[in-house]
């Protein structure tokens, strides 16, 4: 299903967004050494909960997970990228942390990803994949305009992560998203100008570039969710929610 806003529904889309950005900001700043990964799932809860909105996650089941996924956050630390499931782990000095939240406030989603390091250690080569799929976001938003096709905001993306030496993965990318978390159309991280899905003000779209460091190959866990990199290399990941409008691309999940 690819599904248009109305006006007033992109203005619940931005309400969704500002609470999905102030939820991972408050849990960035909270994500210090000695952290437990099962802390951020429950203060996550509470945001969520005061908010009167509802997670996107704790009883999504698709395909390719095992069982519902059970918590409110996705926390991936290091060779983990994607759909990391909280567990009893305490952040350490240097840890890569990825933060993936997807809420939806008055009947309408938004979804974001931030990738950080943890504690005073700086990583020259984390960084440097952090900054990457950042750039490459901002690739794709920039690109986003009524008119064009979902491959050029592939193609965008696609070209920042290539020419910064990584291999890019195509089994999972961005999405359409409104009343539900996952819609068509999937926007992968590589693409051909001109083709696919013409873009149409009302539109909302999950743009997510990631990478690994050393390979474009993922492993699963033991847990049927938390994918990693199969070198156990490390890896990042960076989120927006934009909707389309006239003018453009507004990114909805913004820190205010």
């Amino acid at each position: 299903m690819i599904e248009i806003l109305t006006p007033a529904e992109v203005d619940r889309a931005r309400e969704s967004g500002a609470l999905v950005a102030d939820i991972l900001q408050t849990m960035r700043s909270r994500a210090t050494v000695g952290t437990n990964l099962l802390e951020i799932n429950d203060w996550t809860r509470e945001m969520i909960a005061e908010a009167g909105a509802t997670s996107c996650y704790v009883d999504y089941e698709p395909s390719f997970g095992r069982g519902p996924f059970g918590h409110y956050i996705c926390t991936a630390v290091n060779d983990a990228v994607l759909h990391g499931k909280p567990r009893d782990y305490a952040l350490a000095d240097g840890d890569l942390l990825t933060l993936d939240l997807a809420v939806s406030l008055r009947g309408i989603a938004a979804d974001a990803a931030i990738s950080f390091i943890v504690g005073e250690s700086r990583p020259e080569e984390s960084e440097s994949m952090i900054e990457a799929t950042e750039r490459a976001l901002a690739a794709g938003i920039e690109a986003a305009r009524p008119g064009v096709r979902i491959g050029d905001l592939s193609h965008a993306i696609g070209s920042v992560l290539a020419d910064a030496g990584y291999q890019v993965n195509t089994e999972f990318g961005g999405h359409g998203i409104g009343s539900t978390m996952h819609q068509d159309p999937h926007v992968p991280n590589v693409g051909r100008p001109g083709r696919g899905y013409v873009l149409r003000p009302g539109l909302l779209l999950a743009l997510e570039p990631w990478v690994m460091a050393d390979t474009d190959r993922l492993r699963m866990d033991a847990d049927g969710w938390t994918l990693r990199s199969a070198t156990g290399s490390r890896t990042a990941h960076s989120e927006h929610t934009i909707a389309i409008t006239e003018d453009g691309a507004e990114i909805l999940t913004l820190p205010r």
